[in-house]
């Protein structure tokens, strides 16, 4: 009897331990993106995209520049809600991690990409910002609660964005971590609501109401942007699907 109650206190706290670094939790309700090891299930132009510490990297150089912004593509589609979590860090220019996004069809080859884009720049001048790849440009800047469709519309036309504050651009920049350390970047979607999360502080807050042009579905990617010499890297990428909104119905 000593016996089965010993095994059984044992297993019970092996259930609890936490999951190896680098891995979704087990029964958290995420699933892991990236192995850690290989781009398996990735899609990338080799020129440009390699493992290395670990993590899938995207890398141009002044001899290896790369013709307008490239995409390193996973294979499968997501639609409906959940949450996207990644680690990043960057060194030089800008990129960012597609979601709801779609290929280009006039693309220069198949590694090119339009959607939603969380934002990212050694600059911390985008970072955190939600951007319209090829899809209407930038939609929330870091510190904005954004409803588009709504308000009035720029005098020279274009989209409609009603705009509250939701905290000083410049201080919510400063909880992103600087080059080499790495920062957690959270993207939560319910319905064509949109929140961007760097280091557990919200950057960015936006209801899709441009019923011509919001998307509910599509792929994820990672973007190695055009210009100058820049590495980026993503690791600990994962994606758990979420119940649907009480109400996001407009």
């Amino acid at each position: 009897m000593r016996f089965l109650c010993t095994f059984v206190a044992l297993a019970f706290i092996a259930t609890c331990l936490p999951s190896p670094i680098g891995h979704a939790k087990e029964g958290d309700g995420f699933v892991s993106l990236f192995d850690g090891e290989s781009l398996e299930g990735w899609s990338g132009n080799p020129k440009f995209w390699s493992i290395q510490d670990g993590a899938i990297t995207g890398i141009t150089t002044k001899d290896n520049p790369t013709d307008g912004n490239t995409f390193c593509i996973y294979k499968d589609e997501f639609d409906g809600n959940f949450e996207l979590v990644f680690d990043f860090r960057i060194e030089g220019h800008n990129s960012g991690v597609q979601y709801r996004s779609f290929r280009l069809e006039d693309g220069a080859d198949e590694w090119r990409i339009g959607g939603y884009q969380a934002d990212m720049d050694a600059a911390k001048q985008w970072v955190g910002t939600l951007y319209g790849e090829k899809f209407r440009g930038i939609l929330a800047k870091r510190g904005e609660k954004v409803i588009l469709g709504a308000g009035d519309a720029p005098k020279k036309g274009g989209l409609a964005r009603k705009v509250e504050s939701l905290g000083d651009p410049e201080e919510l920049g400063k909880k992103v971590h600087d080059y080499p350390d790495w920062n957690t970047f959270r993207v939560v979607v319910k319905g064509y609501h949109m929140q961007h999360y760097i280091n557990d502080t919200l950057m960015i807050d936006c209801t899709d109401r441009d019923k011509d042009n919001r998307r509910n579905e599509g792929l994820i990617a990672l973007q190695l942007h055009g210009g100058p010499p820049m590495k980026v890297q993503f690791k600990n990428i994962k994606i758990k699907k979420l119940g649907k909104p009480k109400a996001n119905k407009k």
